[in-house]
């Protein structure tokens, strides 16, 4: 009765392609790569057409099976003139079908060009191609990777269309710009802090109306607590006497400097965010209309009404993001406008 446990055993192990090399353990791993290399008929080819690419940084090395060329791996530049002959040579060598590791962002130039010539790209994590014995040389990483994805033992990661890759482009260096004004404004409290006045004590967001106005006015030159004070915003909770009492301060010329610096930078980074509201707002109206008539929920929450804006851009982001999508990610609780962007790119 215990025969058949064991007869089960041998069946997985003669038919490793069922898992991927990411999902074996160690002894799997082993008795794969010996098949692999002594070229064992009892594992199932399923990529005939395969190749392999060991991504550098200068250079590149293809590996195609020793069939299809007199010299099955050749090294290539990082050029895009090099690349696109890495693909015709690709293509002259009969391959659909290509593996390469996401090694830092060299992989992205040579996906575009294979992409641009209709070969199918898989693009792998390290970790799951490892556990070749010995000194990898770049001609061996590419063999290895080509023997895996002929075996079908890799696992393709997720990469999404062009449209959502622009569209993530620009969403992130927005967010990039977000932090750095953040950055920004956490040094200018800094020097106001080193200089005792402490604006932050009164105000909730320097970066604000009130706070910005005082900040320009004391570094146009007015050092007068009462007369910065009359810049308070009505909105603000504290009144202009108690925002005085905080703003004597003990003004120092280098200090001044650093503020001067950083308040500059942060202005700079909002002129940056405009711009990429504006790019992703033309991008947003440029796509395909997938609402089909449908007119936006109205929104009624009132929580969502009386959330402060924050960094949202200056556009109508949710109409937008509803057009293209033909849905509105924000009826679900806990996702606003700025996550369902961040979801959808």
């Amino acid at each position: 009765m215990k025969a058949k446990p064991q007869e089960k055993n041998k069946r997985a192990t003669n038919h490793p392609t069922q898992h991927h090399w990411h999902e074996m353990n160690r002894k799997q791993r082993r008795e794969t790569m010996r098949k692999i290399q002594s070229e064992d008929l009892s594992l199932e080819v399923i990529h005939p057409d395969a190749a392999g690419i060991d991504i550098g940084n200068e250079s590149h090395y293809a590996a195609v099976p020793p069939s299809r060329d007199s010299q099955p791996v050749r090294c290539f530049g990082c050029t895009t003139a090099e690349l696109k002959a890495m693909a015709a040579w690709l293509q002259q060598c009969r391959i659909r079908t290509v593996a390469m590791q996401s090694t830092g962002v060299y992989w992205v130039g040579v996906y575009d060009i294979l992409e641009q010539a209709g070969l199918e790209v898989y693009l792998v994590n390290a970790r799951d191609t490892k556990n070749l014995p010995g000194h990898k040389s770049d001609v061996q990483e590419s063999q290895w990777l080509m023997k895996l994805h002929t075996y079908g033992l890799l696992r393709n990661s997720f990469r999404p269309s062009q449209k959502i890759r622009t569209m993530r482009t620009y969403w992130r260096q927005r967010n990039d710009l977000v932090q750095s004004a953040s950055r920004h404004i956490l040094r200018v409290q800094k020097a106001l802090t080193q200089m005792n006045v402490q604006l932050a004590n009164v105000l909730s967001d320097i970066s604000g109306v009130t706070g910005q106005a005082i900040i320009k006015a004391i570094l146009a030159g007015e050092r007068n607590p009462h007369k910065l004070a009359e810049f308070r915003d009505p909105r603000v909770q504290a009144s202009e006497e108690e925002i005085a009492h905080y703003l004597e301060g003990n003004w120092q010329p280098d200090l001044l400097f650093v503020l001067k610096q950083e308040q500059d930078g942060y202005e700079f980074c909002q002129q940056q965010m405009a711009e990429c509201d504006r790019q992703l707002a033309q991008y947003l109206q440029q796509r395909e209309d997938r609402s089909q008539g449908a007119p936006l929920p109205e929104e009624k929450r009132k929580g969502r009404l009386k959330k402060k804006s924050g960094n949202k851009p200056q556009f109508d982001l949710r109409t937008g993001l509803f057009r293209m999508s033909g849905t509105d990610l924000t009826r679900i609780d806990g996702i606003d406008v700025m996550t369902a962007t961040t979801v959808i790119s």
